[in-house]
């Protein structure tokens, strides 16, 4: 595993920057984005605003991805390969 953190393939600044804010955020909190993006959909499609609806329809993907982006930062973000070099 060392030689992994020392192979020179580490983050730029942007990334670490993004893994630093984005690992604050509980991994629940996409989740609910996913399922509330669902509910307003369902609204909107009730309400008959259709194109709205498909808009709106298209965003759990995201927001999910977003979460698994988010836990795997949490997991193995780069504050992982720094944690290496103390061992």
């Amino acid at each position: 595993m060392k030689d992994l953190a020392n192979a020179g393939h580490g983050e730029g600044k942007v990334a670490k920057a993004i893994e630093e804010q984005t690992s604050k955020l509980p991994s629940d909190l996409f989740l609910w984005a996913a399922v509330g993006a669902i509910g307003v959909s369902l609204g909107l499609k009730i309400m008959g605003h259709k194109h709205n609806a498909l808009f709106v329809g298209q965003w759990p993907a995201p927001f999910l991805l977003l979460g698994l982006y988010n836990k795997i930062v949490k997991l193995q973000g780069h504050d992982q390969e720094e944690n290496l070099d103390e061992y």
